[in-house]
């Protein structure tokens, strides 16, 4: 889908890297930059490390790449990125405000060298904010802590980096956006995305209780704020949620468990439910204690009712193909090309033919 289009890589860690692979996957040809010696700081995140010493970190994120390391304080390798910007259709880059700006390869210079180049910045708190993006950091300013976790514990972060995740995706998804308007102007534009601005606006419904309602939003562990039964529940072998999103839902999960309250007029609407959220799910909770949940499973899945096992996460990739050396499978609909790059592995191929070195 993306065949042909060039982007430059020069982020690092996770939101960049991510955002690049994903448009690696549909198609694009990609070059990653990195520092010599060290290379982006992901590469030192482990163990653990595989066979050759790249760590797992590293090699989630950076798939269907080339790599090319170059050094911002020599002036041959300033020559060099300017001159593949030059023929580039993205770059996507992370670095504190004004760093390329100070070596003359900031968005200004080079989109005015190649007006149809789209460039897209992403930073921790905006383009106004020197303070380093952390996805931990975003998750705590962005309200997401103080809603996750049992009611009445510590603030707990989300067992994924994301925000992280979040800010990748939205720079593919404004990086894209831009492509297409290109096709229409000829010329391209400068986009900017943050952490913290995916984090908040990932907020949605939670952000939309406080402002309906007036109230602050409160932790409700595996529990949810505005539909019951929604929720955690223990089988007699394993844990499963049950995830019931409308009425018609409602009867049919008190029919699949022969609940007692399935005739009850008083609990036929969610919002009669949830005005006695802990009869219902005490109920629930007794019944589901008496089978193993891939019984339940079976049940409900024939009664249509959502739900699920909860699984580990070993179990997850057992039912997939992500590999140990390219990660996960494409969230969208694409291939694998090539494997994340060792240390500047394409360097020489690259200052010999440029984007050419693609084939």
């Amino acid at each position: 889908m993306l065949t042909g289009i060039k982007v430059l890589d020069l982020s690092r860690v996770l939101a960049g890297p991510l955002c690049t692979m994903m448009l690696g996957d549909l198609g694009a040809n990609v070059l990653k930059v990195e520092r010599p010696g060290s290379g982006d700081d992901t590469r030192g995140w482990g163990p653990p490390f595989d066979e050759r010493g790249e760590s797992a970190y590293f090699l989630s994120v950076n798939r269907n790449k080339l790599g090319l390391t170059a050094d911002l304080a020599e002036a041959g390798d300033r020559a060099l990125l300017a001159e593949l910007a030059s023929e580039a259709d993205v770059v996507v880059e992370n670095f504190r405000p004004g760093t390329l700006e100070r070596y003359g390869l900031g968005s200004e210079a080079l989109r005015q060298g190649n007006p149809r180049l789209v460039w897209c910045t992403i930073t921790g708190f905006g383009a106004g904010s020197s303070r380093p993006g952390y996805d931990f950091v975003v998750q705590a300013e962005s309200g997401w802590m103080s809603i996750t976790g049992e009611p009445g514990s510590a603030a707990m972060k989300h067992g994924v980096a994301l925000a992280d995740v979040l800010a990748g995706k939205d720079a593919a998804l404004a990086i894209l956006a831009a492509l297409v308007a290109r096709g229409v102007s000829g010329v391209g534009r400068a986009v900017e995305v943050s952490l913290a601005r995916s984090a908040e606006a990932a907020l949605v419904n939670v952000a939309q209780n406080v402002l309906v309602s007036g109230a602050p939003a409160r932790r409700w562990g595996n529990a949810h704020a505005n539909l019951v039964p929604y929720q955690l529940f223990q089988a007699s072998d394993r844990a499963l949620v049950i995830a019931v999103g409308n009425d018609a839902q409602w009867a049919a999960c008190a029919s699949a468990l022969t609940l007692e309250l399935a005739d009850d007029p008083a609990l036929r609407t969610n919002a009669g439910r949830l005005a006695q959220r802990e009869r219902v799910v005490a109920a629930m909770a007794r019944r589901l204690a008496e089978r193993t949940a891939a019984e339940w499973r079976v049940t409900l899945d024939a009664a249509g009712v959502p739900c699920g096992v909860v699984r580990a996460v070993t179990e997850v990739l057992a039912c997939t193909d992500a590999s140990a050396l390219t990660g996960m499978p494409p969230s969208v609909p694409g291939t694998i090309r090539h494997p994340p790059p060792r240390l500047g592995e394409h360097s020489s191929a690259i200052r010999a033919a440029g984007w050419g070195a693609f084939g």
